[in-house]
């Protein structure tokens, strides 16, 4: 059975069974390994369809070209939680950071909104309007929102204000997450103008980080932004298996593997 086959499968199976569907059972009726329908699970869960969860997945809506944020925020929040924690400590308590829109960055900015305590005192550049409306009112936090427009999925302000504005920046680290990332080629998102901001973070940035889940790799957009070789740093997490893990040291940047918390 090709893959394309088993997807169809397991959504059907899901809508058979009120929308919920368990790894064992799929395996049996299917024919393969667990192993084989947890990677089938993973390309469901990142085409939107479904959400993964301990020992099998539950339907979501149907998902339309892009994920809204919302429908983003559903999907891995375990995983992306612990890429957000490995990132936050690899940023400066002080300086100039960039943020970038999408559901990775505002993780970031929810951890870095309850770091009160610590004195972090940086001000943060975003062109995401959820990004800063949480972190503009921390005590030691600066908040520039760059101008544009905003995309009503994303909640993201793009556009030709947007790049001239970055283009009069510097910062110290700009943090940027995408929709697939493939080795050898690089990281992708949706729309040309997305892209076009992307690229500008990356120039303006001293350092330059990209923040993503194992889910991400292999997975292509309409857009290529950017080289791996562009990024100092590569942040995701444990599931990313050795040979990727290795494909992607060898273009260059660093890479930062999160632990995830165990399944209860």
């Amino acid at each position: 059975m090709y893959p394309a086959e088993r997807h169809a499968a397991i959504l059907a199976a899901a809508r058979a069974h009120a929308g919920e569907v368990g790894v064992q059972e799929l395996s049996e009726s299917l024919g393969v390994t667990a192993e084989t329908v947890r990677r089938d699970l993973g390309a469901l869960e990142r085409r939107g369809l479904l959400r993964r969860r301990h020992g099998g997945a539950v339907l979501l809506p149907r998902a339309p070209f892009e994920p809204t944020l919302q429908q983003r925020g559903l999907a891995e929040s375990d995983e992306r939680r612990a890429v957000a924690r490995a990132v936050v400590a690899e940023l400066p308590d002080e300086g100039v950071l960039l943020l970038d829109s999408g559901s990775m960055t505002l993780e970031i900015a929810t951890l870095l909104a309850s770091d009160i305590p610590t004195p972090r005192s940086i001000v943060v550049v975003t062109n995401s309007l959820p990004v800063a409306a949480l972190l503009g009112p921390h005590p030691t936090m600066t908040v520039l929102a760059l101008p544009g427009a905003v995309r009503p999925v994303t909640q993201g302000v793009v556009g030709p204000w947007t790049e001239q504005r970055l283009a009069e920046l510097h910062a110290d680290v700009a943090v940027l997450g995408a929709n697939g990332v493939v080795a050898g080629e690089g990281a992708f998102t949706t729309l040309p103008e997305e892209a076009a901001v992307k690229r500008r973070m990356l120039a303006a940035a001293s350092r330059r980080i990209l923040a993503v889940t194992a889910t991400k790799f292999g997975s292509r957009s309409l857009c290529r932004f950017a080289g791996l070789d562009r990024f100092d740093l590569v942040v995701t997490d444990s599931r990313l298996d050795p040979a990727t893990a290795d494909a992607v040291a060898a273009d260059g940047p660093g890479l930062v593997l999160a632990p995830l918390p165990p399944h209860p």
